[in-house]
């Protein structure tokens, strides 16, 4: 259990740096620039603070999940970080799913990797338990 508990872990903690360069690209991707210029400025703002949130919970996530694996597996800290990021991720799909639908691949792409990642931080989680 803890071998597949760890390579799960580093795994979620890879897709997250995944999601993290990803989301450093989004001003270039969308054209924030001129499509965020449209928003009032406090609108522009809350978008660009929240992808930067974001941004700083996926580089956090990614650490727990490479440099205290173990803790992680073993510790009830490690069990409530677990199921707070399977919750998260849950979440994720789901709003994916009541924002965009599943009518296009792209969406069914998104709220596929997202529900991999919660079930890569509920696995090691539902087999401890």
């Amino acid at each position: 259990m803890d071998e597949l508990g760890r390579y799960t872990l580093y795994l979620a903690g890879a897709l997250n740096l995944g999601l993290l360069v990803f989301h450093a690209f989004f001003w270039r991707l969308f054209r924030w620039r001129g499509e965020l210029a449209k928003l009032s400025t406090l609108n522009r703002s809350v978008m660009q603070i929240m992808n930067l949130c974001l941004m700083a919970l996926f580089a956090f996530a990614a650490y727990l999940s490479f440099a205290h694996a173990p803790a992680m597996l073993t510790s009830p800290l490690g069990h409530a970080l677990l199921a707070g990021f399977a919750a998260f991720w849950i979440l994720r799909a789901a709003e994916h799913v009541w924002f965009f639908g599943l009518k296009a691949p792209v969406p069914v792409l998104f709220t596929g990797f997202f529900a991999v990642l919660a079930g890569l931080y509920a696995l090691p989680l539902a087999i401890a338990v």
